[in-house]
């Protein structure tokens, strides 16, 4: 995830020229010297050769359909640990490709004592009783704003979502969701093969770097990790929008907000409660 040093601040660079580049869920603009930061079903971050500057598009499905557009962002500005966090008024504006409207806020924070500001635009797309709703983001350390303000809020917008399982949308309903745990998958393979090539002590640091990482995922991407109480050692990610989930043993979940309900009575499946997952 992208972090601002307090170095000496430079001006920011003229528009540059732009390359497309395709990612596992979203397609974007590149602008020449750039790098993509963060790759993944939830979140992609585009940063500046110096750092000192990204763009983002991050979302979610399965939310409320009136959930305060104010209050998503801040949640996901959140995810980068600012200081002084100021989120502007909201104001109408043009949504990107996929999304029916959105709202605009100017915001100012600092990182490490570093003074950063840019603009931020919340895109939702209501459907029946849920939503789908995505920020996009252009910042940059206060001084360099200026050099960007005309850009850089531009190339935030050419990110777009290419794959259905962004944000995790695909197949959610309102307490019948199927979600993607390739992640998972790959964390699992990855921790696996770790404790078989590396020296105890290596391996303790590692999985402090992976508590670390997941924490910061689950806050980025809204989610929620569940082991799934039929036996197989796969994480499941299901989104915040239920306190309480459970699973049958065909992969279907169920959400609730009650800790005492049970879907079981007239169903002719069975139904077990997931236990929350802790790396």
């Amino acid at each position: 995830m992208f972090s601002v040093k307090p170095v000496a601040s430079d001006p920011a660079p003229p528009a540059p020229s732009l390359g497309i580049g395709n990612g596992r869920f979203f397609s974007y603009a590149l602008p020449q010297g750039w790098r993509v930061g963060e790759d993944g079903q939830f979140a992609l971050t585009l940063v500046a050769p110096d750092n000192k500057a990204f763009t983002v598009m991050v979302g979610n499905a399965g939310l409320p359909v009136n959930y305060p557009p104010g209050q998503f962002v801040y949640e996901k500005l959140s995810a980068l640990r600012p200081e002084n966090l100021q989120i502007g008024q909201p104001r109408q504006a043009a949504p990107v490709a996929g999304f029916a409207h959105a709202y605009q806020f100017d915001v100012t924070y600092s990182i490490r004592g570093v003074a950063c500001r840019g603009t931020v635009k919340c895109h939702i797309f209501p459907a029946y009783d849920t939503a789908v709703m995505a920020m996009t983001a252009a910042l940059s350390e206060a001084s360099q704003w200026p050099g960007y303000a005309s850009w850089l809020p531009l190339v935030a917008e050419q990110i777009s979502a290419t794959n259905g399982a962004a944000f995790g949308r695909r197949g959610i309903m309102a307490q019948n969701l199927k979600n993607s745990t390739a992640y998972a998958e790959a964390a699992r393979q990855y921790r696996d093969w770790s404790q078989r090539n590396w020296q105890q002590v290596t391996d303790d640091r590692n999985k402090s770097v992976d508590r670390r990482a997941f924490q910061v995922r689950e806050n980025l991407g809204g989610v929620q990790t569940y082991v799934n109480p039929f036996g197989t050692s796969t994480p499941v990610q299901l989104p915040t929008t239920y306190k309480y989930y459970w699973s049958d043993n065909q992969g279907n979940y169920l959400g609730s907000d009650d800790p005492s309900a049970n879907p079981n009575p007239g169903s002719t499946a069975e139904w077990k409660r997931m236990p929350r997952y802790q790396p």
